[in-house]
Parts: C-alpha cells; structure tokens; sequence
C-alpha cells in the first residue's frame, strides 16, 4: 500500500511539472491573440504563430439546429450541405440562364412534394410524370454551371482539412492554406456569405436521407442516442435531432434553406479565427476589406424555450438487432455555471483512463462491462444539457447490472469521502488533455472560435484551469445531491431484438 501511495504521488508530481509547462505556455498565447469586431459586427480572432508557413482558418456562425422551426428540422444541416454548392460567380458558366433553370426546378419540386404529402391521396400519374420532369430540368441545369468548383480551387492550392460541421449551436467551415492563400480563401467566403447558389438541391436533399438512413435508421448507436435525448428534452431544441426527423427533411424546401440562411447574415453570430504564419495588421485590412463589407441584418432576440423541470425518472428502450448498451443521464446547468467545472471533474474521476473509478470497477474488476464513458455536456454546450454515463455489457452480462452498479457508485459519491489522490490525478489529467488543445494552428484556431461563440468570450478557456483548480470533494458532492437524483434521471437501454 505504501509503494502504491509512492508511486500515486510520483505519477502527480510529474503530471503538475507538464501542467506547470503548458499553463505557461496557454498564457503565453493568451497574451497574443488579437480579438477585434469588423464594422458590421463580424468577430475577428488571429494568432500569428510561425511554426510552419500555413494558416489555419475557422468561420463559426452561432446559429445550428437550435435555431430551426418547428417541422424544419435538418435546415441547418441542409444548409451547410448547399453552401457547398458555389456561388453566382464560383462554377457559374452564365447565371442568369441557369437562375431561370433554377426557378422552374424549385416550381416543379414544390409541386412534387406537395403531391407527395397528399400520402396514399397522391394521384401516382402526377408523381410520375412530375418525378421525370424534375429530373429532365436537374440534367438540363448541369450546362450552365461548373460542379465542385469551391474544392477544386481549394485542393488546387494546396488546401487541407477542407470541412464543414452543424451542431445544436454552431456552423462551422474550416480549413487549413499556405498562409500566402489567405486572400483566396477570403474571396471564396465572403462570396458565399453572401451569393451562395443552392444547385443540386432536390439530389442534395436526397444525400442527407440517406446519411440518416445510415448513420440513424441502420445505426444501432444513432438510434439509441436520438431516442435517449428525445426522451430527456420535450421542450427543448436538443430534443432534435441535428440531421432532422424524416418526416421534416422531405418538407424543406429551396424557400425554406434561403429563409435559414438569413440567419447568417446577422453577423454579430459569427465568429472568424486566423492562426499561424500572419501579418496581423495586414491580415486585419484583408479580413475587413472581404467580410467587413457583407451587409448585416439584425435578428430581433430569440425567446429560448426552456425545459420543464422534470419530476420524475424517464425511461426508454429501443429494440436493435445489435448488442445491448444502456446510458444514464441528468439535467444540469451549462457553462459557465460552477457546478459545469464541478462535473468536468467528475467525468474525468469517474471514466476516463483505466484507473477511473468505473472504469477500474466494472471493466478491470468486476468484468461486467466492455466500455464505460462519460460525458459532461451532452448533446450540447451553449444551454442547459445533461450529465450522461453509458456503458457495453460484456456477455453474458446484462444492462440491468451495469445500471445498478453505476447508480450505487453515484451514491457513493454523494455519501462517501472522495479522496484528494483522486481528485488531484482527476484534475491533472483533465489539465493535461484541455492543455493539448494548443499543440497546433488548427487546434488552437477550433478553440478559441469556440469558446468565442459558445461562452462569448474565448478566455473564458484561460480562466478554466483556475476554477477547476478550486473545486473541491465538497463540491463534487453537492452537486451530485443536486443533480444525480432519481427524479431528475433519464434511462435508456439499447436491447437486442431477437428474430
């Protein structure tokens, strides 16, 4: 016991000399971040940092799936989808031909989904021959304009990382250039923040079905969770799913991604990040002479819905020809409410590494488990979200046991002394692994227009390590009396269906 003692606190020290280096090193950066607002409200973060001659280039909008109406769900997704699509002057060959081609398309799919809703009513000779219409004008629409052309420009000078992301809060387009290709990567989107051109609609709505159908409907893990947080938000916008109900995607429309898109242009939502081998003061007058000139419209305050407390335990099961998986969740506060810190500890003590507690206890010890995790912030950051812990029984174990271990370890927490061993080992490691988010241009730019967007002040990131610091056993125990109750409790177990 006294070795094992030893070596705990030699495992401590070294992780407090690399934490000691990287805090250093995390203010360091803080110091040279330069955070200024364009004319039109667009928020500007650059870093010049020359490890190598390339730039890392975040655009965040602080608009996602939260912000769709009721029944359009799966726009936002959509939308990032579209603005792939080019603009009036990126792969346009002659747009005003092809913006009539565009009209009659959008005519000819309204009719066609408009016919579909009609459901068993529909007149299946209207369907067919509208179906070969769309199709004949879709090809005919393909002459006036150049596919791709947004990749092309980008791959052909040396782009990587070329992506895009929709969540519950943001959008997101990034990429990584030769930092000499930073105009080019201004032109490019400033143009399509402002002139995007939806091509390909109706085919690409179709790709996003089928994303669902594979990554949902025949996805036992993507099942699960949509059911699980349906189950946990009834109010709430994180009760949808970010690529939409079925139901809704094949009611959206070219009228309706366009009115979604003028979400964007309130450009006090967006947030641009610049790290690497930069000229601030020149990147600053490009950056203002692309974006700051896009007209800006602002969106009258969005009442939030806010979740009903709940009253009592929920539960849900989904039946899936896959192994069985179960998760248990909570409703807590978001960022950056103390008790968000108090449950960034908690996670790490209780799941990550194989010394975590549950780890150590039901997969290492006990063997009744294959995986266990946990995760603070679920299915997303910017408002109230859940505390959840899943896990895998190993065969022939069941979900039940894995449910009954996990909820008597959580009363042990509100109960039993939390040793300082462990919270110290919690906190490093959670230091260590917030602290390796700066270790690249890429990295550093995702963070710090992040925490710009989410928290609305990216410092917020270098004053974490500072709270986390103060949180004690005390509080940990708090907050699990406050928030790991039974009546704020979700369940959700994945059973295998039996043919």
């Amino acid at each position: 016991m006294r070795k094992r003692h030893r070596c705990g606190i030699l495992f401590l020290w070294v992780l407090g000399i690399l934490c000691f280096s990287s805090i250093a090193s995390g203010i360091d950066l803080k110091k040279k971040i330069i955070r200024t607002k364009l004319k039109n409200g667009i928020t500007v973060l650059m870093l010049e940092r020359h490890v190598s001659p390339t730039v890392s280039l975040y655009i965040r909008h602080r608009i996602g799936a939260f912000d769709e109406a009721k029944g359009e769900s799966g726009a936002a997704h959509l939308l990032e989808h579209m603005m792939f699509k080019g603009t009036k002057t990126i792969g346009a060959k002659n747009y005003a031909a092809e913006k009539r081609m565009l009209d009659a398309v959008e005519r000819t799919g309204d009719a066609l989904d408009r016919e579909r809703k009609k459901g068993p009513e529909a007149d299946d000779n209207i369907l067919r021959d509208l179906t070969a219409q769309l199709k004949k004008l879709q090809e005919e629409t393909k002459q006036y304009y150049i596919p791709n052309e947004i990749d092309r420009l980008y791959t052909g000078n040396g782009g990587l990382d070329m992506n895009a992301s929709t969540g519950h809060d943001l959008t997101t387009y990034k990429i990584s250039l030769p930092a000499n290709y930073i105009e080019l990567w201004a032109r490019i989107e400033a143009d399509r923040m402002q002139n995007p051109v939806f091509r390909d609609f109706y085919t690409e709505r179709d790709v996003v079905m089928e994303e669902r159908r594979q990554r949902v409907e025949s996805s036992p893990t993507g099942k699960f969770h949509e059911q699980f947080m349906k189950t946990a938000y009834q109010v709430h916008p994180y009760g949808r799913p970010v690529l939409g109900w079925p139901d809704d995607l094949m009611r959206l429309s070219p009228a309706v991604i366009r009115n979604f898109f003028q979400k964007y242009q309130d450009r006090r939502k967006t947030v641009i990040a610049v790290v690497g081998a930069i000229k601030p003061r020149e990147t600053l007058k490009l950056l203002e002479k692309y974006f700051g000139c896009l007209p800006s419209r602002n969106e009258a305050p969005k009442v939030d819905p806010v979740e009903p407390v709940q009253m009592e335990e929920r539960r849900v099961e989904v039946f899936f020809k896959a192994s069985p998986m179960m998760m248990i969740g909570f409703h807590k506060p978001a960022a950056p409410a103390y008790h968000d810190y108090v449950f960034d500890v908690l996670e790490t003590m209780l799941t990550r590494g194989r010394t975590s507690r549950l780890y150590s206890l039901m997969v290492t010890k006990m063997q009744i488990a294959e995986s266990v995790g946990a995760v603070n912030g679920a299915p997303a950051m910017m408002h109230p979200n859940l505390f959840t812990i899943s896990a895998r029984p190993r065969h022939p174990h069941t979900n039940a046991e894995l449910e009954e271990t996990i909820l008597k370890e959580i009363e042990k927490i509100k109960t039993q002394p939390i040793s300082d061993l462990e919270i110290a080992k919690a906190k490093n490691l959670l230091k260590m692994e917030f602290l390796r988010g700066f270790d690249s241009d890429q990295k550093i730019a995702s963070n710090i227009s992040y925490y710009e967007c989410i928290m609305g002040d990216y410092r917020y990131i270098f004053n974490y390590l500072n709270i986390i610091d103060i949180v004690s056993a005390e509080a940990i125990k708090e907050a699990a009396q406050i928030y790991l109750t039974k009546e704020n409790r979700i369940v959700g177990v994945l059973t295998e269906k039996k043919d």
